[in-house]
């Protein structure tokens, strides 16, 4: 779990010692947009119009922020527009690698593809990366803006049309993202890599009471937004996915389960379920990376046989629902 410094890889923990425990994620370098005709989006700098063929996606099938672009982009149709390029579940000194050189830039580690973005960049390596073969750069690493990029700038190249962030609902989906990222989404890691009992214990709390909301939330409609599935939705799966077979023992979250949530738990079922999101879920990779590669969590390095999931039980959610794209 390195970074690089001035172009040069570190292998270096997260620095918790100067915020009394607590983890603190650093936010995204790269933050520019691929749009329908290469205009600048909402940040960063224009030149990247959405072509098939043009863009790759490095992922890890571990990563919960890498895993929200593999499913948009399933439900989008994109596979054949974008190429991806999946590293090792196993994470160590030299950071995110590939089982073999990468096909478009021949490159072992993803730290090199950062470097050769960005020679002198700062920061640490982080996937989901969209790479643009053309202007052989990286575009972003913001798996947030990833996702809307695939929703709405590739409508040219895809048959697909349904809308994962509808306009009448974006007040509402980003009302929900704003309290389900810092403690749902980012919540288990900031109780995971929490170095004291303070701030654990304040980050499991509001873990859970936000989960309670969501229990409370799914209980009364089927979706986060509303009737539709929605990017906010795809953003809380990947975490929910993860929480019984990852977070509740590997990072202490086991005040409750994701299975002793009624509404939440079929949600999860729901969601898993789509012929879309099904193939895109490796327990192999989420189970191996975390026990693997977190040595000051897990010193051994050993992987629980557990839990047994049956993620196929039926549900008692209406059949998903999708809204469709407007005409521009």
């Amino acid at each position: 779990m390195g970074l690089l410094v001035d172009g040069v890889w570190r292998d270096q923990w997260y620095d918790t010692k100067s915020t009394g425990g607590r983890f603190e994620r650093q936010a995204s370098r790269f933050r520019n947009f691929v749009t329908a005709d290469g205009a600048p989006g909402a940040t960063g700098a224009g030149g990247f119009p959405a072509e098939a063929g043009r863009y790759h996606l490095y992922v890890s099938l571990a990563c919960p922020w890498a895993h929200r672009t593999l499913i948009v982009r399933a439900l989008k149709g994109l596979e054949d527009a974008i190429s991806v390029s999946v590293v090792e579940p196993f994470m160590g000194a030299d950071g995110w690698i590939f089982a073999a050189p990468d096909p478009i830039l021949g490159k072992t580690r993803l730290y090199e593809v950062y470097a050769a973005a960005d020679p002198a960049y700062s920061g640490r390596v982080t996937v989901p990366v969209l790479w643009d073969k053309a202007r052989a750069t990286i575009v972003s690493n913001e798996s947030a803006e990833i996702i809307r990029m695939l929703n709405s700038a590739f409508a040219a190249v895809t048959d697909v049309t349904i809308d994962l962030y509808p306009a009448p609902l974006r007040t509402e989906i980003d009302a929900v993202n704003d309290v389900v990222y810092p403690d749902v989404n980012n919540g288990v890691y900031r109780a995971g890599f929490a170095t004291t009992q303070t701030a654990y214990e304040e980050a499991v709390g509001q873990l859970f009471r936000r989960l309670d909301w969501l229990e409370e939330r799914l209980s009364r409609q089927p979706y986060l937004a509303g009737d539709v599935l929605t990017e906010a939705d795809i953003r809380l799966f990947t975490t929910l996915v993860r929480f019984d077979a990852v977070y509740v023992g590997h990072f202490k979250c086991n005040i409750r389960r994701i299975a002793d949530y009624p509404a939440l738990s079929s949600y999860l079922r729901a969601l898993y379920q789509l012929p879309q999101v099904r193939p895109t879920v490796s327990f192999t990779h989420i189970k191996r990376h975390y026990y693997e590669s977190h040595k000051t969590i897990n010193p051994t390095g050993i992987v629980p046989v557990g839990p047994a999931l049956d993620l196929d039980a039926p549900h008692d959610r209406a059949p998903v629902a999708f809204a469709e794209a407007q005409a521009p």
